[in-house]
């Protein structure tokens, strides 16, 4: 039977424990209110257009929707906005791109199913792939520069990855990867991550399909004012919902399936006021992962995400829950998680935070409470300073974390409680709080090294105080 022991210092590393009172700054829990009353709504006019209308046709495979769908979406926008309606039944599509002042609605019953030939998405367009500015395969649903965007309703859209189309392109045989196909570990992923270690104009770095860099499911980069609602998003090549520089972002109600590589549930990127509600979340990667670009492009941009609520969700298999990083050059402030379910042997960790000394950029002021874990393998809460240690890059931008606050957490099963991981050399991770909290069926209990000022206060691991 394994002891309970809590590591609260070693030799080499110094750290620094305390079980004094966790006091979180007065009225932190107010500034979510604030930021939500920030968050500009969508609204449209009631005119309404029909796919069908234009041409979409509903059930053959043989036929590709995507033209029509698009002038339904040029036409209205044109027109000052309103309401595209997928009816019900399934229509197969190639690339849509989404016009301001235009809901996407898609009626209870109709599914979007995204045509798996490649040559489609090969019109390449503006984006990050991994934190990195790029020209890339065009996303299934793609806007730049767009405002009071929306994609709503109880349907479906199904981007049809697997093993057989997308998920093998990530070069691991366990998602279909054989000799002599794409792969962006074949040279893809390595070129674009050395354009921008030596400034490549973002015009040279055009990454086609052979470089094997899945698209996103949907992306939409530069926009304002958007909604995503109720709607199911299934088997993306990618990323599934990546907002890129985008402000004031509703994401309620949706419930998303995925589980091929890379497939995080829900990614902002450099994105300010965001409100993640309500939605279900069963991923192969990140549930949620928040990001500021990665290396010398985040740090050229230098424009942090800030001010994201994520409350009443539920998370499943995922490799975190909650998660800030690993591309977050630009830093990030403001984090409010509260009133979530997560459960899932296959979900690596609750509240994770990840990056390097190739990032540099500041981690603030992460206020978490009121979350019920059934199980998770790894840990509740883990920082790691130490992410992707073999990555090539410049090392000499260390980054920072503190001000991590969590509180009334509950954990039925874990390997740790707490496993933060900063460097040898110095403190870069500081002021990290856990207060009236019980974690239950703990292996190891806490592992802490490279941090200072760790306040627990009511934290209860194996029905044992922690002191």
């Amino acid at each position: 039977m394994n002891k309970i022991k809590h590591i609260a210092g070693t030799i080499t590393l110094l750290i620094l424990v305390s079980s004094a009172h966790a006091q979180i700054p007065e009225n932190a829990w107010d500034n979510s209110i604030k930021i939500e009353e920030q968050i500009k709504r969508t609204s449209f006019p009631e005119q309404i257009y029909n796919i069908k209308d234009f041409g979409a046709e509903e059930g053959n495979s043989n036929t590709l929707s995507h033209k029509a769908i698009n002038q339904a979406i040029k036409t209205c926008s044109k027109n000052g906005g309103g309401t595209v309606i997928i009816p019900k039944g399934v229509f197969f599509t190639g690339p849509i791109v989404m016009k301001s002042n235009v809901n996407l609605h898609l009626e209870e019953g109709a599914t979007l199913k995204f045509s798996t030939d490649k040559s489609l998405y090969t019109d390449l367009v503006i984006t990050r792939w991994e934190g990195v500015d790029c020209y890339n395969l065009h996303p299934l649903i793609y806007a730049y520069e767009e405002s009071n965007i929306a994609i709503t309703g109880k349907g479906t859209i199904d981007g049809q990855g697997s093993n057989e189309n997308w998920w093998y392109m990530c070069g691991n045989p366990r998602f279909g990867w054989k000799e002599g196909m794409d792969a962006a570990s074949l040279g893809g992923r390595e070129q674009l991550l050395q354009y921008a270690e030596l400034f490549a104009p973002i015009d040279q770095r055009q990454m086609g399909l052979s470089s094997g860099l899945r698209p996103q499911l949907i992306n939409l980069y530069r926009c304002h004012t958007i909604l995503i609602q109720d709607v199911t998003l299934k088997n993306s090549p990618f990323w599934v919902i990546h907002p890129l520089l985008c402000e004031s972002i509703i994401v309620s109600g949706v419930k998303v399936e995925s589980h091929g590589p890379n497939s995080d549930g829900c990614d902002p990127e450099s994105c300010k006021n965001v409100l993640i509600e309500k939605c279900f979340f069963d991923t192969g990667d990140d549930c949620i992962a928040i990001k500021s670009g990665r290396n010398a492009d985040g740090r050229k941009w230098n424009i942090p995400s800030e001010n994201i609520i994520v409350r009443n969700c539920k998370m499943v298999d995922g490799h975190g829950g909650v998660v800030i990083g690993s591309e977050i050059s630009g830093g990030y402030k403001n984090l409010f998680v509260e009133n979530c379910e997560m459960d899932s042997p296959n979900l690596d960790r609750v509240i994770r935070i990840k990056t390097n000394n190739c990032r540099g950029g500041v981690i603030e002021n992460i206020y978490v409470r009121n979350i019920t874990v059934g199980e998770c393998r790894e840990a509740v809460l883990k920082i790691n300073l130490l992410y992707e240690s073999r990555e090539v890059c410049d090392r000499s931008f260390p980054p920072v974390v503190r001000n991590v606050y969590l509180d009334n957490i509950t954990s039925k099963k874990s390997e740790y409680g707490i496993l933060i991981t900063g460097f040898s050399n110095s403190f870069n991770i500081e002021n990290i709080q856990v207060s009236n909290s019980r974690f239950d069926n703990v292996e190891k209990s806490n592992l802490i090294t490279g941090a200072k000022d760790i306040k627990l206060n009511n934290l209860y691991i194996n029905n044992e105080i922690v002191k």
